[in-house]
């Protein structure tokens, strides 16, 4: 079996690239991610190469321990970063190596793959991630029964229309693979799709 950190590069050097040759208005563009611009996205995601492990600590401390309190005062403040920094931290062999505590491996995927997508769906671009790296976590977020993101997945069967990949019984709900991704993530897909909440 493929260690799924191996895929978390090529998933953060293909979004740079996509950014690269975007034309900078997107950066400036809404992503899945609630009330964050892509740039927010990018910020959040290439936290780790600019934070020590000590920085972290006391930015957590100054937020009150809240890590989503956290996240969204560093990702509004560092989004005014140049682009070319920004791009470069994507593309920083620390981010590729890092783990978020407690979530190994698995979890520096998830976190790679469910943002990348938060900006390429909402750009409507190609998924950058590689097509096993988007079906290894649509299997760990499955296997959860959607308690990660507090998604509701009781009567619903899923099924990519991209690949060979369906799970559960009820309602159907048909998108490709990325898509599945966001909407077991929580997120609200451009048309407006959503799974129920928990």
């Amino acid at each position: 079996m493929t260690d799924p950190q191996s895929w978390v590069a090529p998933t953060y050097e293909r979004l740079a690239e996509l950014l690269a040759a975007a034309p900078v208005a997107v950066w400036d563009a809404p992503s899945l991610c609630e009330k964050w611009l892509v740039r927010q996205v990018i910020a959040h995601v290439t936290m780790p190469v600019r934070l020590t492990p000590e920085q972290f600590g006391a930015e957590l401390a100054a937020a009150g321990g809240d890590f989503t309190v956290l996240s969204d005062s560093v990702a509004t403040r560092d989004a005014a970063l140049p682009l070319v920094d920004l791009l470069g931290q994507l593309r920083s062999p620390a981010l590729h190596a890092w783990q978020p505590p407690g979530g190994g491996a698995a979890g520096a995927l998830s976190h790679a793959v469910i943002h990348s997508l938060d900006v390429t769906i909402a750009l409507d671009r190609p998924t950058v991630a590689p097509r096993e790296a988007v079906t290894t976590v649509l299997d760990h977020l499955t296997a959860t029964n959607g308690t990660l993101f507090g998604v509701d997945v009781a009567g619903v069967r899923l099924e990519a229309t991209d690949i060979a990949w369906s799970t559960g019984e009820g309602r159907l709900v048909r998108a490709d693979s990325g898509a599945l991704v966001a909407l077991l993530s929580g997120r609200a897909l451009p048309d407006g799709h959503t799974l129920p909440r928990r």
